[in-house]
C-alpha cells in the first residue's frame, strides 16, 4: 500500500501510515516472539504477545529457581514477588510503590475492594455503576451486594449511546447512600474512557469511595491514579502489560485507606506474621494486608518483563503512538469501511478512546472468521455485532494497520464472510 488511500467523496485524504511518521517505538517490537511475520495481530487488548525476555525467564524460573533451589527460593526473592512487581506496576499507574501489590485474579481483587469499601461507609447501601462495566464485573458487585445484606443495590447507569456515559448522568447518580461508585476507566467494548479526575472528585463530595477496574488502560492509557484522586483500583496484567494467559491481576488503594480497610478473605500471606502460624488473624500494615493466600509464583514471576518493556517506552509515548494509530484508523473508517456497512461503535474524540477502536457490522461475527482464515488479520469480536481493533503500541506496526484496512474493506466487498457460519465458537 503506497501513496493515499482511497476515500470517498467528500472526505479528507487519508495519510499513508507507511511514510507518514517516524515510530520511536518500532525497535521494542523486536522483543517479542514473532512467529509469523505476515500475521496481523490486533487483539492485544486481549491477550498481549510474548516477551523474549520471558520465555527466557520461564526456562530459568522451572529449571533453577525451581528445579535446583526448590523450597530455598522462597527467601531468594519469592516472597518480596508481588510487592516488587506491584511497585513497578505503579510507575505505570501513577501511584506509589507501596499502593499496588500483584495478587489473584481481577474479578477476586475486585470483590475484595468492594466488600471492604461497603465495610467502610456503614449505613450507606448503594453501589453506582454503568452498563459499559466489564460483565465479570457485574457478577463481582452483583454478588457482594448480596452478601451485604438486607437493602443494599447496585444501580446500573445506562449508556445513551451504548458507547459512551456522560459525566452529568454520573452526579445525578450520587447521593448520600452510595458508598461505592465503580467504572471500568476504559469501556471493554466501546474503548470509551471516563474522566477519573471528574468522576473521584464528584464522588468524594457525596462521600463515596471509587473503584476503577484499569484492564483495558493500564500500560495503553495514562491512569494518573494519585493524581487524579483514585481510592481503589484493579486490573490485569495479560493485556498492554504482556503477562501471559491467566496472569495474577493487581489492586491499588490509596495510601491513606489501607489501614482503614479490611481485606474481606484473610490469609496467611497477608497476616503480620505469617510464620509464626497463630490462629487469630492480625493483618499486616499497608498494601500487604490485602494478600490472601500462596502467590502463583511462576505467573506472577512472568509478568516482570512485559512491565518493564512499557517502563523502557514510557506511557507518554505509547499512548502518543496508540492516538496517531487509532486516528488513522478511523479516518481509514470513514473514507473507506462506512460506505460497506461498517459503524464506528469508539468515541470520536482521541481523549475520551482508549487504544481500540471497535466497528460495527451486521455480519460482524462472520466477518471475523473470514479475517483470521483468509487474511491472517486476528482482532476479536464482542456480541452482537462488534469488531475491535486492539492497538498495542509496543509492537502493532502502521503497515499491519494498513494491511488490516485493506482485508476489512475485502471481506465485505467480495462478501468472503458469507463461507462462514454464524454460530460462535467458546472464546471470541
Amino acid at each position: 500500500m503506497t501513496g493515499t488511500p482511497r476515500v470517498s467523496d467528500g472526505s479528507s485524504a487519508i495519510p499513508d501510515p507507511l511514510a507518514a511518521y517516524p515510530d520511536p517505538l518500532a525497535a521494542l517490537r523486536d522483543q517479542f516472539v514473532i512467529t509469523d511475520p505476515q500475521l496481523i495481530y490486533l487483539d492485544g487488548n486481549s491477550l498481549g504477545r510474548l516477551p523474549k525476555a520471558t520465555a527466557d525467564l520461564s526456562r530459568r524460573l522451572v529449571e533453577q529457581a525451581w528445579g535446583d533451589r526448590l523450597v530455598r527460593s522462597w527467601n531468594e526473592g519469592w516472597l518480596e514477588l508481588a510487592g516488587r512487581i506491584g511497585g513497578k506496576i505503579a510507575g505505570v499507574l501513577g501511584a506509589e510503590p507501596d499502593e499496588v501489590i500483584v495478587a489473584d485474579c481481577t474479578s477476586v481483587c475486585l470483590y475484595k475492594l468492594v466488600v471492604a469499601a461497603l465495610r467502610a461507609r456503614p449505613g450507606r447501601t448503594r453501589i453506582v455503576t454503568d452498563d459499559l462495566n466489564f460483565p465479570s464485573d457485574h457478577y463481582v458487585l452483583q454478588s457482594a451486594i448480596r452478601g451485604a445484606g438486607e437493602g443494599y443495590r447496585l444501580d446500573v447507569l445506562r449508556s445513551p449511546d451504548g458507547i459512551t456515559l456522560p459525566l452529568e448522568q454520573v452526579e445525578q447518580s450520587l447521593g448520600p447512600d452510595v458508598a461505592l461508585v465503580t467504572f471500568s476507566h476504559t469501556a471493554f467494548k466501546s474503548a470509551f474512557v471516563h474522566d477519573t479526575a471528574a468522576v473521584n472528585a464528584a464522588a468524594h463530595r457525596a462521600g463515596s469511595l471509587t473503584l476503577w477496574d484499569l484492564s483495558h488502560s493500564v500500560g495503553a492509557v495514562p491512569v494518573a491514579l494519585r493524581e487524579s484522586g483514585a481510592d481503589l483500583a484493579v486490573g490485569c496484567t495479560y493485556k498492554y502489560l504482556n503477562g501471559g494467559p491467566g496472569a495474577p491481576a493487581f489492586l491499588y488503594v490509596r495510601r491513606e485507606l489501607q489501614d482503614q480497610l479490611a481485606n474481606p478473605i484473610g490469609g496467611w500471606m497477608g497476616q503480620r506474621d505469617a510464620f509464626s502460624f497463630g490462629l487469630e488473624y492480625q493483618p499486616v500494615a499497608g498494601i500487604g494486608r490485602f494478600l490472601t493466600g500462596t502467590p502463583p509464583i511462576l505467573s506472577t514471576a512472568l509478568i516482570e518483563p512485559g512491565v518493564d518493556l512499557v517502563l523502557e517506552a514510557g506511557i507518554d509515548r505509547i499512548r502518543e503512538k496508540s492516538v496517531r494509530q487509532t486516528e488513522w484508523l478511523i479516518r481509514a473508517w470513514e473514507g473507506r469501511l462506512q460506505p460497506l456497512g461498517y459503524s464506528l461503535r469508539s468515541p470520536r474524540e482521541a481523549a475520551r478512546r482508549g487504544s481500540h477502536v471497535t466497528l460495527g457490522h451486521p455480519e460482524g461475527h462472520r466477518i471475523t472468521q473470514a479475517l483470521i482464515e483468509r487474511h491472517g488479520v486476528i482482532p476479536d469480536f464482542r456480541a452482537p455485532d462488534c469488531i475491535r481493533l486492539g492497538v498495542a503500541p509496543l509492537y502493532t506496526s502502521d503497515q499491519e494497520l494498513a494491511r488490516a484496512v485493506e482485508a476489512l474493506e475485502a471481506v465485505v466487498t467480495g462478501r468472503q464472510f458469507e463461507a462462514y457460519p454464524s454460530t460462535r465458537p467458546g472464546a471470541t
